[in-house]
């Protein structure tokens, strides 16, 4: 069953891209990592949200 999943994630990850966004605590000063799984296309979106 983990192969069939497996196979199904790597046919469409063409279509999505992996991002990590770093951001700086306003608190603390200590930086946090966001990591989400956005659509090719709208990379450039996620990354310009504060």
């Amino acid at each position: 069953m983990a192969k069939k999943v497996v196979a199904s994630l790597q046919s469409s990850s063409k279509d999505f891209a992996q991002v990590i966004k770093m951001t700086k605590s306003p608190k603390t000063g200590a930086y946090t990592f966001k990591e989400s799984i956005v659509p090719s296309d709208k990379v450039k979106e996620f990354l310009a949200k504060k």
